[in-house]
């Protein structure tokens, strides 16, 4: 009896302790929409990552820009004849100065693909940020419907653990006067401990996604979250397949960031080609006293011979390159289409569980809840019956929500297969 009591008192502390730990937070209210403001105002993944599309537009303007022009010159240090140094002298003809200012003009269009690459290079950055967005609020929406449910839960096990509690107290004192057995009581108190211990677990999973949804959101460590979920049950959809395959090419980050990683093997196969052009370089120059003649102007035009180095490796290595991406895009637009497709089908299965049936099903299952406890009450069933009873109530309301949160991944699948809001959460 000792051990029967410890069994129970100890996760009834622990239950007790964790409502406590909640109570003295600060609740924290919000339906999907709000959260996913919260979320893209606060999320310190995406600012960094808005740090790095910054970074390669900037990249777009320097590539813009022209080749520095070259100063260079040459001034006497030590004049052998007379022994002096940094010696000049304009009325003897002596010393010697030697300036030249050259700059380079690259030819075959190399500037303008070198900007071609660096925007495709931004783009791609801008693809990555609305990827790894995408991917936060898919996980956000699956930590908000699935904390939503585990709520729910824990409703069903506060209810469950009130009553069960309420009857072992009535027939403990039952017990105390001879008219209940010890299996009997100790067949209650068991189902008791068993759904206080499946309590805490769920408990403990409820402390998980909180700690995970107020990292995303950026709340206060103190808040308790509270999501509301729009009622989807009565309000089903009618999908597009082809309509949505076109929704998720125009919106899916991933599948854009691919074309346009495309585009950018395309330019830079375009560029190294380029590259196999010599660029010329055009210059001026002044000699004061070491060419044929004093004070002398030139006029410098120089451009390396291809005959060794046109580039070919580099050229080489970008046909594959492209080769290679136009391979992953086929691929990308094969998988996109089937995700849509597979996301549809898993809507539409989960829809079907929710009917008007259903929601009358579920106002006489408690209502029946109620009749079997008056029933067991007044002893006109007996205890076997009403526990198991009891565990099929439990287990049925439990998976009743388990269907509620299919309900919402399958909207989360399906918004994140197209990349865009289909249907609200």
């Amino acid at each position: 009896m000792r051990l029967i009591v410890v069994l129970l008192v100890v996760p009834l502390l622990i239950s007790t302790s964790v409502v406590r730990v909640y109570a003295q937070t600060d609740t924290l209210k919000l339906n999907f929409q709000a959260a996913e403001k919260q979320f893209l105002d606060n999320n310190l993944q995406l600012l960094a990552q808005k740090y790095n599309i910054e970074s390669n537009k900037a990249l777009i303007a320097q590539a813009k820009l022209w080749d520095n022009p070259v100063l260079s010159t040459d001034q006497n240090i030590y004049d052998g004849g007379s022994k002096k140094f940094f010696y000049h002298n304009n009325s003897l003809n002596q010393g010697q100065v030697f300036v030249q200012l050259s700059q380079v003009f690259q030819t075959a269009g190399k500037r303008g693909k070198q900007v071609e690459v660096a925007k495709d290079n931004a783009q791609v950055q801008e693809a990555a940020f609305n990827d790894l967005m995408r991917n936060l609020r898919y996980n956000l929406q699956l930590d908000f419907g699935q904390l939503a449910a585990l709520i729910e839960q824990d409703k069903v096990y506060n209810l469950e653990i009130s009553t069960a509690t309420n009857l072992v107290n009535g027939i403990q004192k039952s017990y105390d006067a001879g008219n209940t057995s010890m299996k009997d009581l100790i067949r209650l108190k068991a189902l008791l401990f068993g759904l206080q211990n499946d309590r805490i677990e769920n408990s403990k999973q409820i402390n998980d996604l909180q700690t995970e949804l107020k990292t995303l959101l950026g709340t206060k460590e103190t808040n308790y979250i509270t999501p509301i979920l729009a009622d989807q049950q009565s309000q089903p959809v009618k999908l597009d397949i082809p309509a949505l395959i076109g929704l998720a090419e125009n919106n899916r980050a991933d599948y854009l960031q691919n074309k346009y990683q495309l585009n950018s093997a395309t330019h830079d196969l375009a560029y190294q080609k380029a590259l196999a052009a010599p660029d010329i370089t055009v210059g001026v120059s002044y000699d004061q006293n070491s060419s044929y003649a004093r004070n002398y102007y030139g006029l410098q035009i120089g451009l390396p011979l291809p005959f060794f180095n046109r580039n070919q490796g580099n050229i080489k290595s970008a046909e594959y390159t492209l080769k290679s991406q136009e391979s992953t895009v086929r691929d990308n637009d094969a998988r996109l289409k089937n995700e849509v497709v597979a996301a549809v089908k898993q809507y539409e299965l989960t829809q079907e569980l929710f009917t008007t049936q259903q929601s009358e099903f579920n106002e006489q299952y408690d209502k029946l809840f109620n009749a079997m406890m008056k029933s067991f009450k007044d002893r006109q069933i007996g205890l076997i019956e009403f526990v198991d009873f009891f565990d099929t109530y439990k287990d049925t309301k439990l998976k009743i929500i388990q269907q509620q949160n299919n309900l919402q991944k399958a909207i989360a699948d399906l918004n994140f297969a197209t990349g865009t809001t289909v249907i609200k959460p």
